[in-house]
This record gives structure tokens, sequence and C-alpha cells, in this order.
């Protein structure tokens, strides 16, 4: 290691200079010979069937080779996820539902030819508004993640009502999108019987399952690959209509295809996050110590596939009580089918669950992080379970002595220079430790190299560049001298990028197989024979296995607001965030993913912001000039430290997932500090210069 990787914190990333020298190669990027373009055609009605498709016109376009419908489109199996079952029927559950694919020569090509299939629609009356009286909401069996909708512990209700002080708050969050800077795309191509996919995906291996299935080949006919993927945030993590798409319009032309999604569809088709309408209740002491949590949630799914937003989670895991009542209600709407993005439930739940407690600092008097660490607990309190480790305590302390926390004047509305009124919050981060079954090869080269094979996916975490030190790590060796594979279902299975479990469950089977490796080295005296020496290992079993403990990672993030009174304008001036997050392997690109999840927790807060129109069942804002991600002018100091933690209950390297906690402290944190600069509460981000100026009318600051 450099100097200065050193002082960074860990080495830079082993595919840096490729990607600022645009060597990276993502999947429309493949060109294999005679590739053709698709360019699927959305529906533009909410509900109904197709009458009729006239694609004569789009085959006239110069270029055209062939228009996909359901008509003559390939027969498939059924898929598991319905959200796939493309140019399947003449059904239309939502707006945006692809009902055709244009196959051309070149990308323009095939945008003209789609431009010009017409469809006749017969609609029938659609709903996708979501609202809390809504006759259709059920209580579902469970939310995302197998968590049972509804939990209860003790007499919520009547500790509640005995409560001497008692907060109640309603929290409504829209939907967010997941925006990847790569859109979504695949590049297909049939040869001898067997699929290769270049795929912009976040998992191969559950791609290749389900691509095998649809077109009823042998999974070993189907190789998938995602050497370099530009971010996902849970939107690639299962497969989607694109690879589907490509797949079908490489077997039916006989020709390589790549479709690449128009951003503007993704909003549609491959999953965002469901609004939420959240109910918190928090009993509490004059101390500020609860005796009671409710946290009802009410979201809404697609009539496609059920998909529920498990919101009311966090509120399981954070703070002891002895009574506690978290639930969940859904309605399925004519809307796109929701999915996972950035820390689903944590992010919209903690959102609500640490604006209430700011709420219940205020009731009571008692400091924000004062009322946090009173309610701190050594057992999760809905399992009982205790936790491996548990650093909220430190990360308050230690982020409210780096924040400046101290001589905070509590009262709300009164910094004030000029028209500009500044405010100071904190909430609590949080997210589960979750890791997976995975396989990995590690190879000594006569050479003295090393080779280590996973199909890991880089999603833009430095997934290569951290296996690399895991792997050298266990060998002994320089990270130099160590190879990585990762990205293609060619190599030892692997479980996706998502749920921050990536380098837990890959690095798990990477340290196994290199630890034996260098064992059996060690045996033949460090030589290596002219063929080489291997060792492999399967964690299954071990990574998947029960334990007796709460395993979580911890935080607390500080923000800074400033408030226009005049123009209600809202500015971030500082976030800042201090985590619990077991050992970090590389603080280079640790630090990169708490940065980032804080900055989208951000957006979160002040700008992101999506929309259906009632009318027409789209949503309005679907593209990047509409939908508001921060950019770097709304984000001018954004800081992540984190303290030590050792915890032996989780995996050989003693990590915990990184990639999602940023985000769950960071809108509370926003929302509180704003709360702090106007004296007024606002319970529905983003807040936005016309919600700010309509709470300073009713309540002026002071």
């Amino acid at each position: 290691m450099t100097g200065a990787e050193r002082a960074a914190g860990g080495p830079e990333r082993r595919e840096a200079r490729e990607k600022v020298a645009g060597r990276a190669r993502y999947a429309a990027e493949y060109r294999p010979e005679g590739r053709l373009h698709g360019r699927p055609v959305p529906a533009v009605v909410a509900r109904g069937r197709i009458a009729s498709v006239d694609v004569s016109r789009a085959l006239a376009v110069r270029g055209v080779v062939a228009v996909l419908t359901h008509e003559n489109a390939p027969r498939l199996a059924a898929p598991q996820d319905p959200t796939l079952a493309v140019l399947r029927d003449d059904r239309v559950p939502h707006r945006g539902w692809y009902v055709a694919l244009v196959v051309a020569e070149t990308p323009e090509d095939a945008r003209e030819g789609a431009a010009a299939v017409e469809v006749v629609y017969e609609t029938e009356e659609h709903d996708v508004v979501l609202r809390p009286d809504h006759p259709g909401l059920y209580t579902p069996e469970e939310a995302y993640g197998g968590y049972p909708a509804v939990r209860e512990r003790g007499d919520p209700g009547a500790a509640l009502a005995a409560a001497p002080v008692l907060v109640e708050a309603d929290y409504r969050l829209g939907a967010l999108h997941n925006h990847p800077m790569e859109p979504h795309a695949a590049t297909a191509e049939w040869r001898d019987g067997g699929l290769t996919l270049h795929d912009s995906t976040q998992g191969g291996n559950a791609v290749r399952e389900v691509l095998a299935g649809m077109f009823g080949v042998h999974r070993r006919q189907v190789t998938v690959v995602a050497e370099h993927v530009g971010g996902g945030f849970g939107s690639k993590g299962t497969a989607r209509p694109h690879a589907v798409l490509a797949a079908m319009a490489a077997l039916h032309t006989g020709r390589p295809v790549t479709v690449a999604l128009p951003r503007r569809d993704l909003a549609a088709v491959v999953g965002h996050r469901a609004p939420t309408l959240h109910r918190v209740r928090l009993g509490a002491g004059p101390d500020g110590v609860l005796t009671a949590v409710e946290h009802e949630v009410v979201t809404r799914t697609s009539r496609v596939r059920e998909f529920v937003e498990q919101a009311a989670v966090p509120a399981r895991v954070m703070y002891g009580c002895a009574h506690s009542r978290t639930a969940h209600r859904v309605v399925a709407l004519d809307v796109p089918t929701p999915s996972w993005m950035r820390a689903p439930g944590e992010a919209p739940g903690m959102y609500a669950l640490e604006s209430a407690m700011d709420e219940l600092a205020s009731a009571t008097g008692v400091d924000p992080v004062e009322l946090r660490l009173r309610n701190d607990t050594d057992r999760e309190p809905d399992s009982g379970r205790p936790f491996s480790s548990r650093g909220l305590a430190a990360c308050l302390r230690e982020g409210a002595r780096r924040f400046g926390w101290e001589g905070r004047d509590p009262r709300p509305g009164v910094r004030r220079a000029g028209g500009v009124l500044t405010g100071t919050g904190v909430a609590s981060a949080t997210y589960p430790v979750l890791a997976a079954p995975s396989r990995a090869s590690a190879r000594a080269e006569p050479d003295g190299g090393f080779r280590v094979a996973v199909n890991a996916t880089d999603i833009g975490t430095g997934a290569r560049t951290v296996l690399a030190q895991i792997a050298a790590e266990a060998l002994g060796v320089p990270p130099e001298s160590v190879r990585m594979e990762i990205g293609s279902t060619a190599l030892p299975a692997a479980p996706l990028a998502g749920g921050s479990a990536g380098t837990a469950s890959w690095g798990w089977a990477v340290h196994r197989a290199c630890t034996r490796l260098a064992e059996r080295l060690a045996g033949a005296g460090g030589r290596v024979p002219p063929e080489g020496m291997a060792e492999d290992a399967d964690t299954r079993g071990e990574a998947d296995a029960e334990v007796p403990w709460a395993r979580h990672a911890f935080g607390a993030v500080f923000a800074e607001v400033r408030a226009d009174a005049v123009t209600g304008e809202v500015r971030l001036a500082r976030l800042l965030g201090v985590f619990a997050a077991g050992r970090i392997l590389n603080a280079r690109t640790a630090r990169a993913q708490f940065t980032g999840g804080m900055v989208m927790g951000a957006g979160m807060a002040l700008t992101e912001r999506s929309s259906i129109d009632v009318r027409f069942g789209d949503f309005t804002e679907r593209d990047l000039a509409a939908y508001h991600v921060p950019v770097s002018a709304d984000v001018p100091d954004v800081r992540a430290y984190w303290i030590e933690e050792e915890d032996p209950h989780l995996n050989p390297m003693g990590s915990k997932g990184i990639g999602e906690i940023g985000i769950t402290g960071a809108p509370a944190a926003i929302g509180n500090a704003l709360h702090h600069a106007l004296g007024a509460r606002l319970r529905e981000p983003p807040f936005t210069p016309d919600k700010v100026l309509a709470v300073l009318r009713r309540t002026p600051p002071g």
C-alpha cells in the first residue's frame, strides 16, 4: 500500500482508472457482430386491454427488423415474478407496462419505429390513490423480508392511555425512485442453444435462474455477465423486463440484441419505493423514558404482485419499552409494482420513528441526544435476543462531540440572521446485519500470484478492491499479488449485491477458500506445484445458520439547516454521521458508502418528490429534470466517521454492511433540524419552499 493509500485509509478502487478512462464496459457497450437494438413501447392507459396493434408503419421505418407484441413474441414459461410476464397477453395492469418491442439496426431506428407502433386499448376504470381510509386496505400475512405484518408485546393500548406524556403524529412519505447513473440495459446473444447475457444487474445468478426457467433451458446454458454496473440502489436486485425482452428479441431474430431502457421508463418498470403513511404513538414518563410504542403503516402495492414495504420493523429494534405494537396494512392499486430501494423499510420507517422521538424530546424538555441514550437497550425489544454489539450510544456521544452539540440552544425558531433561520437536529440510524451462503475459489499460481474467483457484483461499491484485501489478509500476501475475478455466472455462485450483505457474504467464502489455501501452502513449505494449487469454499449451513444474537449496525446523524423565511428555501449546511458497523475493511470505500447514503437521505428530505397524475395513472416526475436528486451544491459539507467496534458474532472479517445505514438517519435528522430552525413541524418530505412558507404563515418563528 502506498503512502497516499494509507492516508486515505485503503487502496484505491481496482477499476478506477478503467472507469475514468472510459475503458470499463457496461451492459449496453458490448458489441457482438450483427447486434440489433430494441426499444420497448409502454402502455399509455392506466388499466385495460389491448384491442389491436398495428405494426405496419413501424416495420416500414428504415432499419426496423422486427416488432414483437403479445401476438408474435416467443412463448415463454410463466415466471414466478409476474412483472416479467411481458408480451405474454393483452392485459395492461398499469400505465408504462410494455406492450411491444421494436428491434432495429440502430437505437435511433428503434426509437423511430417504437413511435410508429399504433395500439388501440379497451380501457377500464383505474384507482391509483393511496389513502388511510381506502376500502381495499388489508393486513397481509407478512411484510417484505418475511417479517410478520403485525407484532404486539404487552398491552400497548393501556400503556399509551396511562402514559404521563403522549406523542401522536402522522407522517406521510411519497413514492421515491431508484435512479442509478446507468439505466437498466442488457445485451443478449443466443449461440448453439445457449444464451449469453451482459446485464446491468446486482445479481447474475438470480437472473440466470429466471431466464433458464422462462426459456426452458438448463441453467448451465445461460451465462450472465455483469462486469461493471453503474449503480442500482435495489432496482437491479432481481431480473427486470429489459433482460427478458433482450433475450426474447435475440431468440426471435437470431441476432444479438441490446435493450437499454430510456430513463423516462424506469419509474414504471424497475420498481420504486412505495409511498407510506405512518401513525406513530409514543408513551413516556416525564423523564422521556418510553413506556409504549405504536407504529402503524399504510402502504400500497400493485395488482401485479404484492410487495409490502416493511416500514414499521425498525420500531421493533430501536428502543426498549415493555409495550409495543407495529403493524402494516396495504392496498393493491393500478400502479407499477414497488420493490427494493436503498434500505427498504428502514429508510421510511426510521424517518417516522426518529421524527416522533424528536417530538417526544420537545414534549418532555429532554435533550434529543440524551433522550435516545435514556432509551438505549442491550436486547432487541421484540425478540428479546441480546445484541451481538450495539454501538448506538457511542455513536450519539461521538457525533455530538464532533458536531459541537454541547451548548445548543434547545429553543426552536430563535437562531436568526436577517431572514435566515438556522437549526440543528439529530436522528439515530440502523440496519440489520445480513449474510447469505456463497461459494468462492482461490488458486495459487506457480509465478507467485493468486487468482480468487467469486460471482460478486460491483455496483460501484468497490467490491473488487475489498475482496482482494480480504483474500490477501487471509493468504498473508500483498493485495497486489491477488487477481480478483467477479461478475459472471461462470464463476463460483454467489448472492446478489443487496441488503448491505455483499461483502459479508462473498468475503466469508473468499476468506474460507484463502485460509484453506494458505494452510495447504504452509504444509507444502510454500512450494506451488507446476499445475498450481487450488481450494474452494461453500458457506452453506454457516452463513445462513440461526444465531442467538440480534445483529445490527447502528449510527447517529446530525444535521444543520438554514431556512429562508422569505423564499422558503431550505439549505443543508452540515451533515455528519458516526456509525458502528463492525470492522471497517477499507476506510476509503466505507466513507464513500456512508456519505453516499447520507446524501441520498438528504434527497429524501429536501428534493426528491414523485406524484401520480390521478387522471392518467402516470408518474409525473419521470426524468432527472423533474425528479431532483441532490447535486454537490446541495450537500456542501457531508462527513462520515465510525467507532472501533469488535463483534465476534458476525463473520470471519468482523464486518457489518454499510451500504444502506447512511440513508436511515439523514432524513429525520434534517427534518428535526428544520423544526429547530422554524419552530414548527413539517411531517411530509420533501421540505420544499411551498411547504415551509405555508407552515411559517401558520406559525411565525420565535
